[in-house]
């Protein structure tokens, strides 16, 4: 028999060839080897350390979790084992086991610096970010120069929207290591969300010089190309970086949703092919930008519902231990980015107006970057409190307005751009409603409800939203009754229009017009001798695709007449060179619609079934036309043509229209906000009284 301290001796130049293989990433013959001398040496902490290396390397993290657990549990004293069993369990998103298993690894060694910053990653996911915070600061006071840290933490001060915080965080990084590609993305990130688009674009270009393959700063050069208008530029981008990663949904929808708004139409055969799993499935989507490609209520609803699932996993915060207020006011905070020039601000601002002071308080949180101008001061004059939030970190927001003690909070924004959505997460007041900025079911559980009306939801659909219904008896739409139209003595020529053509409108943004519409329109103008379509000019891409669509249709393409911006008023006052506005399907016309009628411009409109699709329907019903409402393609063209056909039939309906404007429900804002606040205390009441959120309507 081999003497023993000769055996030891084998046995540890062997278990430093299964190390060697390791190294090598030879990791099935590293495992074989490791397993076999465990058969001579089942008690060795060593070789099972080494075994469990050599299993993860091979993608088997079971073998592997059992080896470690096994060298722990016979060397409990090691702090790399504790460590790697840490990473097993955080791959597999075991977050609150992998935290316990950095813990030991530091009660062993303390100055385990990767530990320090793993640790941080779970404490992060479990949604303690100040002492994720901690953990990566107390990491950099053993090694100031660990990369990871530094990464970890600018990561932890993005997710906190502390930007600035972030980015010198990351150049920190990059002096250490210039070649962190992630590093530096990430801070063309931070860049981008400060506004610093020309600076962020820098960024993601350089880290594309090092690596040309990555889908991410593809991804993100696509978005600040967006944001400055280099929107043909931006749809390469998207495209480079769904080759680098094909199966990017998320990226894929980004691309989509921009050949959209420049009318490149070959997006609409792509999306056919990705229609069932797209945003469905697997990486989430954001919902908006698939409104437009299909009116399909049960798909959208499970685009939301797993983009509110993966986009806002933090557990709510229990609300404050507060009597419930059972009386005074009713406070009512709205929230949005859109507390400025901008469309749903002129929607609103008769309703703010008109909110009866001696029942309600009215907050006002604004995270627009645009400060100032006559719209915000219209806004913050009509309400009892102004709150700018845009700067204010999410958990500060929730903890003010928790102080404030809303009894109702309303998400204006929802799913669309600049959401803040987040914050309703944590649960900002016993009642939380979906209202006006995203036309669809959130799918979020901490949203009670959503704002609708008899027409907008319709009831075979009801299943598709995850909210309860506010319904108002009339369009769930708000409208000023007080907006102005600019007193113009213009001609049709001053528009490029024709002064005794028939003229088709359709004002809504150019990416709402998809190539079932355009075929029908197309068709119209070939019927209507001498008339033309007055489009809005969203982009010079989208005009020049929508031109060469209709050469492809063999219409003159001089028969499309381009709309620039003007301001609201005398946009409005425009329409009376208009004679029929023509709605788009999947995404109808919604502001422009109720510009439309207000400007005393009839529309004909197809309703559909998912809640985009119904809102015209909606405002024709309530403003006392529901004759215009069609529910086919081939009845929303027959109607149209025969609209364009009869002069006669067509003045009656507008006159009938200018009628009605002051007379029906559409344009009464008084009754409209009576309407809405009824809905608001019964949905209140219910709260105070314990009972849950339930179907609520206002008596019509």
């Amino acid at each position: 028999m081999a003497p023993t301290h000769d055996k030891a001796a084998w046995l540890k130049r062997k278990t430093g060839e299964a190390v060697s293989l390791y190294n090598q990433q030879q990791f099935g013959p590293a495992a074989d080897l490791a397993a076999q001398l465990l058969q001579r040496a089942p008690t060795s902490a060593g070789l099972w350390y080494v075994f469990g290396l050599a299993s993860n390397g091979l993608g088997k993290a079971a073998d592997a979790e059992r080896a470690f657990r096994k060298s722990a549990e016979l060397k409990p004293g090691n702090a790399d084992t504790h460590f790697r069993l840490g990473l097993l369990l955080g791959a597999r998103r075991e977050f609150a086991e992998a935290a316990d298993a950095y813990r030991q690894a530091l009660r062993i060694k303390p100055d385990h610096v990767p530990a320090l910053c793993n640790l941080g990653v779970a404490l992060r996911e479990l949604g303690h970010p100040e002492e994720a915070i901690g953990a990566y600061r107390e990491a950099l006071g053993i090694d100031p120069r660990c990369c990871d840290a530094h990464f970890n933490l600018g990561n932890a001060f993005m997710a906190q929207g502390k930007l600035n915080e972030a980015a010198e965080r990351y150049r920190q990084l990059l002096t250490i290591d210039p070649g962190h590609v992630e590093g530096r993305v990430n801070l063309g990130s931070a860049l981008k969300e400060l506004g610093r688009s020309k600076d962020a674009e820098s960024c993601f270009r350089k880290a594309l010089e090092t690596a040309p393959g990555n889908a991410e700063a593809h991804n993100n050069l696509g978005v600040v190309l967006r944001q400055q208008g280099r929107l043909d530029e931006a749809v390469e981008s998207y495209r480079q970086a769904l080759e680098a990663d094909p199966g990017s949904g998320s990226v894929r929808a980004k691309k989509l949703y921009l050949q959209a708004h420049i009318c490149s139409w070959d997006a609409f055969a792509e999306f056919e092919q990705v229609k069932h799993t797209l945003g469905v499935e697997g990486e989430a989507v954001t919902p908006f930008s698939m409104l437009a490609f299909e009116d399909h209520p049960a798909r959208q609803a499970q685009r939301s519902r797993l983009y509110s699932r993966q986009s806002f996993s933090q557990v709510p915060l229990p609300l404050p231990a507060q009597p419930i207020r059972r009386e005074g006011k009713l406070r009512v905070g709205y929230f949005t980015a859109n507390f400025r020039e901008h469309a749903m601000t002129h929607l609103m601002a008769g309703m703010l107006r008109e909110h009866d002071r001696s029942r309600f308080e009215i907050y006002a949180y604004s995270y627009s970057k645009e400060r100032g101008g006559p719209m915000q001061e219209k806004v913050a004059q009509s309400v009892d409190k102004f709150v700018d939030i845009v700067a204010t970190p999410d958990r500060e927001v929730v903890d003010l307005a928790r102080s404030h003690r809303l009894d109702i909070a309303i998400d204006l924004q929802g799913h669309t751009q600049h959401t803040r959505s987040r914050l309703f997460a944590w649960r900002l007041a016993p009642v939380q409603v979906n209202f006006l900025g995203y036309p669809g079911t959130m799918g979020a559980d901490f949203i009670d409800y959503i704002v609708a009306d008899p027409v907008v939801i319709a009831p075979a659909e009801r299943t598709h939203y995850s909210e309860k219904l506010l319904q108002l008896p009339n369009s769930y739409f708000p409208t000023d009754n007080r907006q102005l139209i600019a007193d113009m003595h213009t001609s049709r020529a001053d528009f490029g229009l024709p002064e005794s053509g028939f003229v088709f409108c359709c004002f809504n943004q150019n990416y709402k017009i998809g190539p079932r519409e355009f075929d029908i329109w197309m068709r119209l103008l070939e019927q209507v001798d001498g008339s033309v379509l007055w489009l809005l000019r969203s982009n010079e891409w989208a005009e020049a695709n929508l031109r060469k669509e209709a050469t492809n249709r063999a219409i003159d393409p001089e028969r499309l007449v381009f709309a620039g911006k003007l301001p609201n008023a005398e946009h409005l006052a425009r329409h009376k060179h208009a004679d029929l506005f023509v709605d788009t399907f999947n995404y109808n016309a919604h502001t422009t619609a109720t510009d439309a009628l207000w400007a005393g411009l009839p529309l004909v409109t197809r309703i559909g079934r998912q809640f985009s699709a119904r809102v015209a329907a909606s405002l024709l019903s309530a403003v006392g036309l529901p004759e215009l409402i069609t529910r086919s393609e081939a009845e929303y063209e027959a109607l149209i043509l025969e609209l364009a056909s009869d002069r006669a039939r067509l003045a009656a309906i507008t006159a009938k229209l200018t009628a009605n404007r002051l007379t029906q429900a559409l344009f009464d804002t008084v009754r409209y906000t009576r309407d809405f606040e009824a809905v608001l205390e019964a949905a209140c009441r219910r709260s105070r009284e314990g009972l849950p959120p339930a179907d609520l309507r206002a008596a019509p």
